[in-house]
């Protein structure tokens, strides 16, 4: 007798806004592929016939992106071409009580920290023996490695805490443990992520903990690349620069937002510092490890930004001649501190300032790249894209960064390191050749 065929469950996961997601992305990943189900992360051909959501909620944009992905799958759904929506992240764990009642046909909504309802609901078990393990979504020879969950900082703009909860660090142990796995299977960078790197420890061994941590991650075998993403400049670890000037696989760069150039900015978005202290800490950051690269990022637009905040910021900028440097526009986001505030900076006046200063910034990135021409630097090779072969300095962070680009005639294999010299370079990428032999 026959029987009606039954379809095998395919999942797809797909990941909007930062690394931190994409880690908890990989996270479940690696779950549901150790209970042996059959799975993929952002499939172009919309073969499965479930989808998990992992949104961001951080801004206007990565909201309104997030919902229209959800709206498509959705539709989907409704068409007969998905069974089942799951959604979850930070949008998910702000807004689920009111994205249930517009959003009925998602089937369930899950919280940042609710993975193992999730799997339940996905009929798998949460599997001890998988923590620490990773399946990448990225290319193998690079990884973020998240070292901390949450935020304890009171920023008056910021809705994080109310999206991940306070800070939790993970343990060292945990964490080298992690790397070690990573190593093994290929993985050469590791670009350490969390909400504030500079608080790790603080929680779990009473003090900050963040150039300890780098030291036994400089330990592990195989791990040519260690990056620092999103220091906080109050209370900045300053013994963790020793570390990455006496250990050659840390490398000399620092990604650590700062906001703004104005002391009474600062004030407003209570960030704990000014800017004359800030300045301070960037000179004594270049002076402690000479030709670090420092990336940061403002926001412009913020309730009360005056016309003469903004010049302050602006000159600021300008005097402190940041290598990397990005832009938000302000996000007036309910249930934070600065949401009791008016957003009284037009829309149009706040793109015209986030316009001003990447303007001024890309002449400075112009400058700082020309004055790299004739000079050879070690390249981490990602992707190969038309008619070259497109990899990163240890300058450079995947995705926001420059890229050094090699005619493809010149052969190098993803993944692997070569030198390359340097022959000419536009406002944000460098172009060269590669120096033998290769390393």
């Amino acid at each position: 007798m026959k029987t009606k065929g039954v379809r095998t469950n395919k999942i797809n996961i797909v990941t909007l806004g930062c690394s931190k997601n994409l880690v908890d992305s990989e996270v479940l990943f690696t779950q549901l592929k150790g209970n042996g189900m059959n799975v993929t992360h952002e499939s172009k051909k919309d073969d499965a016939n479930i989808v998990v959501i992992n949104t961001c909620g951080f801004i206007d944009n990565a909201k309104e992106e997030s919902i229209n992905t959800i709206l498509r799958y959705t539709d989907a759904k409704e068409a007969g071409i998905v069974d089942k929506v799951y959604v979850t992240g930070c949008l998910s764990h702000r807004y689920k009580d009111e994205l249930e009642v517009e959003m009925p046909t998602v089937d369930a909504w899950f919280g940042t920290n609710e993975l193992p309802r999730m799997l339940k609901t996905l009929r798998a078990d949460y599997k001890h023996e998988l923590v620490g393990e990773r399946l990448l979504t990225t290319p193998a020879h690079f990884a973020y490695l998240k070292i901390a969950e949450g935020c304890d900082r009171p920023c008056s703009f910021c809705a994080i805490p109310l999206m991940r909860g306070g800070h939790v660090s993970r343990s060292m142990d945990e964490l080298v443990t992690e790397a070690k796995s990573l190593a093994r299977r290929g993985t050469k960078e590791l670009i350490l992520i969390a909400q504030d790197l500079t608080y790790y420890g603080l929680d779990i061994y009473k003090k900050r903990n963040l150039a300890d941590l780098v030291n036994r991650l400089a330990d592990v075998e195989g791990i040519d690349w260690i990056r620092l993403q999103y220091a906080y400049p109050s209370g900045f670890p300053m013994d963790v620069l020793d570390v990455m000037r006496e250990r050659e696989n840390v490398c000399n760069y620092l990604d650590m937002p700062l906001q703004t150039g104005s002391t009474e900015m600062l004030k407003l978005m209570r960030r704990g510092i000014t800017r004359e202290r800030t300045e301070e800490l960037v000179q004594s950051i270049r002076e402690r490890v000479p030709g670090i690269t420092l990336r940061t990022t403002l926001i412009v637009g913020h309730p009360g930004e005056t016309e003469a905040m903004f010049d302050e910021t602006y000159n600021f900028v300008e005097r402190m001649r940041f290598d990397r440097l990005g832009v938000f526009t302000y996000s007036h986001e309910d249930q934070t501190h600065s949401y009791s505030m008016p957003d009284d900076v037009p829309d149009d006046m706040k793109q015209e300032r986030a316009d001003e200063l990447m303007e001024l910034q890309q002449g400075i990135s112009s400058e700082l790249n020309q004055e790299k021409v004739g000079n050879t630097y070690k390249v981490l090779f990602d992707r190969k894209e038309g008619g070259y072969f497109i990899g990163r300095t240890e300058a450079d962070s995947p995705e926001v960064d420059n890229e050094v680009l090699v005619p493809a005639q010149q052969y190098v294999r993803l993944g692997d390191f070569a030198h390359v010299n340097i022959d000419r370079t536009e406002e944000f990428d460098l172009y060269g050749n590669i120096v033998q032999p290769t390393v």
